[in-house]
């Protein structure tokens, strides 16, 4: 019985991330629009810290994408003079990603809209938002207890 309610808290909490995840999609639509950017562009900016070169291989792993699609991708933010390419030092045919100084501002500002918490987690009291981002910190493995 204990096991059953333990996967029913579980699969109920799931349900309610999700729904709290999910409303945030016109949220994030909007935000990437206000910048004059499609969600993907903002995605693949945020994915390459400055200082910090990327290949453009390694950014299709992390958005999960074929390396064509990355090609547009990149090829729109550079337009913006968002990101450069460079060869990569040890084999000229790997492409290497650069966040430019304007793209590095983007990013800031980008960072600062959207680490606003959305309303649901915002109108949450001081203590019920310290145990959730308690019980969700351990979910993911990351006590620093």
């Amino acid at each position: 019985m204990a096991d059953a309610q333990a996967s029913s808290a579980a699969h109920e909490a799931w349900e309610l991330l999700t729904e709290v995840m999910m409303g945030q999609r016109s949220r994030m639509l909007a935000i990437a629009s206000e910048f004059d950017l499609a969600p993907a562009q903002v995605m693949a900016l945020k994915s390459i810290e400055p200082g910090s070169p990327k290949p453009m291989s390694e950014l299709a792993t992390l958005m999960r994408c074929d390396n064509s699609n990355i090609t547009g991708i990149v090829d729109r933010l550079e337009a913006r003079g968002l990101v450069a390419r460079r060869p990569g030092d040890r084999d000229r045919r790997v492409k290497m990603l650069e966040v430019t100084p304007e793209g590095e501002e983007l990013r800031r500002q980008l960072h600062g809209r959207l680490s606003r918490p959305p309303e649901p987690l915002a109108s949450l009291g001081e203590e019920d938002a310290r145990a959730l981002r308690d019980i969700l910190a351990r979910a993911l493995g990351r006590n620093d207890d």
